[in-house]
């Protein structure tokens, strides 16, 4: 554990000087090359937006996705797109408070917050994590028991095991947990795509439920899976690790240097976000496709594996499904990992071994989900996937206001502050995502204490 200070260029705006920087071991270690095309400028910045995509594809998210299909047909698909949109904006303004500042959004929170506030922000963002990687936990164990056999209670402890493998990687250089990471998303996108050709969805209705309807909001059941896919969409762990990941590449620390990684940097999430867009909408179409008017709702990972082989008629369909959802887990808990790391680094200012704070991270969510496991079995899980999305939803507003708000600090931002227009709608998104999980919160609340 250390601790050491590294004086802030432009201290002006902050209460406190700038520390270590971010994810210190990989900090601004990819070079960026100051002649040639854009195309090749671009692909320098390639790799954090799919790191950050990932959490909106996690497991967490498909059984919203499967219950709006499998009750609602395609018309929630515009509930996706408008999720995918709210989630472009905030993490382009987390990548852009990462380049201008050099402090991740943990750091940015501690060096203008009193302790005691950073303190109790951290508390909760820990919290966030932990929930998120026992969804994360939970998913890949459940892929593993579909595909394997393996127990549950097996499963979660075998996934404990990739802190070592992100350890290693890391260790090799940066690029390698990008590379692998765009690999996992290219096997999820290549399950689905065989999905929906096996589905054989109709595309004119698909292009429709794009179309937002009047029906969303004047039905209450789909209002309710509505605000489900909308309060759950912004990962508050993703902001944080944006804010990190965009500060290893080696860009000129000039005004103009700055322009053109927020230029990048913006592209690399957006079009990554994009495939987040499809993996999601695929999971909806694919159970609009294919569970809709059996009768019943389908809403439980585990059901809609066992369903699609007999509805398809082929095992190939279940396979695919369970692979994608493997490989989402997996990925998801790599992300989850190394925002750990930063949350804890950059709130409190110190420094842990990465091999120990990956540890202590995953024994948080290890923990309960092998009590609850062993307690209640299967069963159980549901439950505590539900109670994970409870804690990120609590959380998620202590990261989107305070980015809002510094992202539109001149003081911080100089003149890259946002302008007047993306102050509105930033937190006009801020808002509104704020009400829809108090929203959530409360009628989960009702829900659980029926």
């Amino acid at each position: 554990m250390e601790s050491a200070t590294v004086k802030d260029k432009v201290p002006s705006g902050w209460r406190k000087e700038r520390a270590n920087p971010s994810l210190r071991e990989v900090h601004r270690t990819m070079p960026v090359p100051k002649k040639g095309s854009v195309f090749r400028k671009f692909l320098a910045f390639v790799g954090p937006g799919y790191l950050v995509a990932v959490g909106y594809m996690d497991p967490g998210n498909w059984a919203t996705d499967l219950a709006g299909g499998s009750s609602f047909l395609y018309t929630l698909l515009s509930v996706i797109l408008l999720s995918n949109l709210m989630a472009i904006l905030l993490q382009a303004l987390s990548g852009k408070l990462g380049i201008v500042t050099g402090r991740d959004l943990a750091q940015a929170c501690r060096d203008h917050y009193s302790k005691p506030v950073s303190f109790v922000l951290w508390i909760l963002c820990e919290l966030a994590i932990a929930a998120c990687d026992l969804a994360e936990l939970i998913g890949s164990a459940i892929a593993l028991n579909l595909l394997f056999g393996i127990p549950l209670l097996y499963g979660v402890i075998i996934t404990a095991g990739d802190i070592l493998f992100v350890l290693f990687l890391q260790n090799k250089g940066f690029r390698h947990i990008e590379a692998l990471v765009m690999s996992l998303i290219a096997i999820i996108g290549l399950c689905f795509a065989v999905e929906l050709v096996l589905a054989s969805p109709d595309m004119s209705k698909v292009v429709h439920g794009f179309v937002p309807s009047a029906e969303i909001v004047t039905n209450p059941a789909m209002l309710y899976i509505a605000i489900g896919i909308l309060g759950a969409t912004v990962m508050p762990h993703n902001l944080y690790l944006h804010s990190s990941i965009v500060q290893t590449r080696a860009f000129e620390e000039t005004p103009e240097g700055k322009r053109s990684a927020i230029k990048f940097a913006t592209w690399d999430s957006s079009i990554a976000l994009m495939f987040a867009l499809f993996i999601n909408a695929a999971i909806l179409i694919l159970s609009a496709a294919t569970f809709h008017g059996t009768g019943k709702p389908v809403d439980d990972i585990s059901q809609a594996y066992e369903l699609l082989t007999p509805l398809l008629g082929t095992s190939i369909a279940s396979i695919l499904f369970g692979v994608a959802l493997l490989a989402s887990g997996q990925n998801s808990t790599l992300t989850g990992t190394l925002a750990g790391q930063i949350v804890m680094e950059g709130f409190l200012n110190i420094r842990l071994k990465p091999w120990l704070r990956r540890l202590i991270t995953r024994m948080i969510a290890i923990i309960p989900a092998v009590i609850v496991i062993g307690l209640y079995g299967s069963s159980g899980t549901v439950q505590l996937l539900v109670f994970s999305q409870v804690i990120l939803s609590l959380q998620l507003s202590f990261a989107v206001f305070p980015l809002v708000q510094f992202t539109s600090d001149k003081k911080k931002m100089g003149e890259f502050a946002n302008p007047l227009w993306l102050k509105i709608l930033a937190w006009a998104v801020a808002i509104v995502i704020a009400g829809l999980n108090i929203y959530l919160l409360y009628n989960t609340a009702i829900t659980l204490f029926k």
